[in-house]
């Protein structure tokens, strides 16, 4: 089932996390995917996300879950993410490890952060403008909860979009992403506090030293990090102090 379907039918009744059984009965909303996992992220799961077609509109809600189940993502479930790549003073990137904990994937390397907006007045927006404003918004809230980075060191002003990136990537056969991602940039010197339920590790790296990481078969690293590495990562980042405003607030969707 595409997204194109999905918007056509729910102009009369909208999706939304408790009538989406109703408008699409096969789409899985079984509880048996999260058995054995942490009772911290189960709840997490619960959390509701922005489900957009393909042109990043927002059509719907659906709970986190719900958006990260493959059978839901192989008929065309889409949400809404972000991704932030915080660096300090020296132009180092701050990686996280995420935790065992995680239900998609755990112990995975991957930039400093990388979450939902929520369908909230604050995170959500139907035009660029206010959807690039509400995934700021998210990206403070996040950063706080995964790293322990106080919304007063990350300033909304700081932060600077680039582009948005389309993608599809498998978790495991259970789980896995399917996201319209804005790419967020800031610079910022943090104190960080990781919570150990979200986050394993956590290094500062050079655009040398990734390079090296990735050459380290014992390292895993998510896919949307590697596709964004592999796409444009390593040019913006050498024009982080001089240059970056030509990648700025792009328009157009990448599709990977």
């Amino acid at each position: 089932m595409s997204v194109t379907t999905i918007e056509t039918q729910t102009r009369s009744v909208p999706i939304t996390a408790e009538t989406i059984l109703s408008l699409f009965p096969d789409i899985d909303t079984s509880g048996e995917a999260l058995e054995g996992h942490d009772e911290e992220q189960i709840r997490l799961m619960d959390e509701v996300c922005i489900v957009t077609d393909e042109n990043d509109m927002p059509i719907g809600t659906a709970s986190k879950k719900l958006c990260h189940l493959m059978t839901n993502i192989d008929k065309g479930l889409l949400h809404r993410a972000f991704s932030v790549f915080l660096f300090n003073d020296k132009n180092e990137l701050l990686l996280q490890q995420r935790a065992s904990e995680k239900i998609t994937f755990p112990d995975m390397w991957t930039n400093t952060c990388c979450s939902h907006p929520l369908h909230m007045a604050s995170e959500t927006g139907s035009n660029l403008v206010d959807s690039v404003l509400g995934v700021k918004n998210a990206a403070r809230r996040k950063l706080d909860h995964e790293l322990g980075i106080k919304k007063e060191q990350v300033p909304l002003e700081d932060f600077h979009f680039l582009t948005r990136i389309h993608y599809k990537a498998p978790s495991d056969g259970k789980w896995g992403e399917h996201e319209i991602d804005y790419i967020l940039f800031i610079k910022a010197n943090v104190d960080l506090n990781p919570s150990p339920n979200e986050v394993k590790d956590v290094q500062y790296v050079s655009a040398e030293k990734l390079k090296q990481l990735f050459e380290d078969p014992s390292l895993k690293f998510t896919p949307w990090f590697k596709l964004i590495c592999n796409s444009m990562l390593f040019e913006w980042w050498a024009n982080l102090d001089t240059g970056l405003d030509k990648y700025k607030n792009e328009q157009e969707i990448r599709r990977m």
